[in-house]
């Protein structure tokens, strides 16, 4: 088996100095890829952006429209931690394109990534927290619609809850959100998933991943998805400025051979997204969202 990454130039766009959001993270991460491993730079492929109807299945009108028009309000650039011009506009269109696309190779291929994605706390009436479009329930639900898939699980490890995903996924049947979770974290207000497991700070190795040994299959077994999208964010790490949890990358490496053992093991197609992730040296941070790759690549490799 073989896999694909799906990657876009426009993954990072200008932001201001000294902005806590890691933007050169995305083109770097591809670059990493490309530079590390000949076998993988040929498996990089381009998506298209999201189109206005893909992005109404998750997003109000006046958001979707706001945004791509670059005419957000204050108040809602505030909440969402940009100011949305042109080129972010044309950011989170790829991010979600990328997301898209990447499912669709999963659904071919077994396994596939988008170097972007993730944005989670995306609600139905507007982005929040450095996320403009939800990218994965956009591609849930635009896949859900087609008949590609009918049962979908979103796998949320990222160190913040996955609000905007539950909100916009809520009461569906066919979509069941899973987040694992630091509780004393952003968003302070939290959202109901299908299933919420909020950690104590400083969680280490030993426990988190005991309890991811029981929970994955449990919930694969029990909710038998057509497809899953694993948010592979990687703040949980005990230097990530934003996290509280207390991950080694060792633990991390564990954490993503356990999430694709599994899905694997099941057949159940997994669509992965990078998601957070905040060390200010750029190097250890890449090195630990390309951790997905070192697992896949001895898996669907």
């Amino acid at each position: 088996m073989t896999y694909k990454i799906v990657a876009h130039p426009d993954y990072s766009v200008a932001v201001p100095a000294g902005h806590r959001f890691p933007m050169p993270k995305y083109v770097r991460m591809s670059q990493r890829l490309a530079l590390d491993d000949p076998w993988l730079a040929d498996r990089l492929v381009a998506p298209r952006l999201a189109e206005r109807s893909w992005l109404l299945r998750a997003h109000t009108p006046d958001w979707v429209d706001a945004v791509l028009s670059a005419n957000v309000a204050a108040a809602d650039e505030r909440r969402l931690g940009f100011t949305v011009d042109a080129p972010l506009a044309r950011r989170a269109r790829a991010a979600t394109g990328g997301t898209l696309l990447a499912a669709r190779l999963a659904l071919e291929d077994g396994f596939a990534a988008n170097t972007a994605g993730g944005s989670h706390h995306a609600h139905h009436a507007g982005g929040a927290g450095f996320c403009v479009f939800n990218d994965v329930a956009v591609a849930a639900r635009v896949l859900h619609d087609e008949g590609a898939v009918r049962r979908v699980m979103v796998i949320d490890l990222d160190v913040h809850q996955g609000d905007g995903t539950a909100d916009v996924l809520a009461g569906d049947p066919d979509m069941f959100t899973l987040s694992v979770h630091c509780r004393a974290n952003y968003p302070a207000r939290k959202q109901q998933s299908s299933l919420d497991l909020a950690l104590d700070p400083d969680t280490g190795d030993a426990a988190y991943l005991a309890l991811l040994e029981q929970l994955v299959p449990t919930v694969l077994d029990r909710h038998r998805p057509d497809l899953v999208f694993y948010n592979a964010g990687v703040d949980p790490h005990v230097d990530d400025r934003l996290g509280r949890l207390a991950l080694t990358d060792q633990g991390l490496l564990a954490r993503e051979r356990l999430v694709l053992h599994h899905c694997r093991q099941r057949a159940i197609p997994l669509a992965g997204v990078m998601g957070g992730g905040y060390d200010q040296d750029l190097d250890r941070l890449v090195a630990r969202h390309a951790l997905l790759h070192v697992a896949a690549r001895e898996l669907f490799g």
